[in-house]
């Protein structure tokens, strides 16, 4: 770990070649079990791990290397407890946090449109999915707290959506880094940016289609 860097947690990059492998699970532990990790990077950073287990690591995150079978056995590990303890936060504390109609990020409005994601898609589904969008992933395991999914319900599908999560995006990082280690430079930042953008798309239609409900109905 090179400490003599200055760290910016919210780039992945950063993380990967300040922190190595504890800043990666660290970051992954805070996004899915702690409010405060709602804008920390997720899928990027899962990704440039990969990347960072692969021949290209040493070219991009000068000479830090990731060990592969560590990151691909603690990285669903990490996402897992940290779910869990996202739940357990929102089962216990939920109503305090989350009863507040003016809230900006905790609020009634959250807890309904959580509810309506659940029963579209199913408690199944929806954890899964929302583990591959930014924000959602965050909110959702304390909000399954709040309205009662049931303990052992919610862990069966946490365990299947972290493994699913990590292990793709990991992999995806590690082939691709594989593949472009002789031109890491020309290929990398697009890749990351094509990602990210495909991360964010859900939430962004979410959005536009809350405004043109909202414009129609006024």
């Amino acid at each position: 770990m090179h400490f003599s860097q200055t760290v910016n947690l919210f780039d992945a990059h950063s993380v990967v070649s300040t922190l190595g492998l504890v800043g990666i699970l660290a970051i992954i532990f805070m996004e899915t079990g702690l409010l405060i990790g709602l804008f920390f990077p997720g899928d990027s950073l899962l990704f440039l791990s990969g990347v960072g287990a692969s021949g290209a690591a040493a070219k991009v995150f000068d000479g830090v290397q990731i060990e592969i079978v560590s990151l691909l056995i603690a990285a669903p590990l990490v996402a897992i407890i940290g779910s869990q303890t996202g739940y357990w936060i929102g089962a216990k504390y939920g109503v305090k946090l989350f009863d507040r109609p003016d809230g900006r990020v905790f609020n009634q409005k959250k807890v309904q449109a959580t509810q309506k994601w659940l029963n579209k898609y199913g408690t199944g589904k929806a954890l899964v999915l929302a583990r591959f969008i930014p924000f959602v992933r965050t909110l959702i395991n304390p909000m399954c707290g709040i309205v009662g999914v049931p303990a052992k319900k919610f862990f069966f599908w946490n365990v299947i959506g972290a493994i699913i999560w990590t292990q793709s995006v990991i992999g995806l990082g590690f082939f691709l880094g594989e593949k472009i280690k002789g031109s890491v430079d020309k290929y990398l930042l697009p890749i990351v940016g094509v990602i990210i953008a495909i991360s964010v798309l859900p939430v962004a239609l979410e959005v536009l289609r809350e405004w043109r409900t909202k414009r129609h109905l006024s």
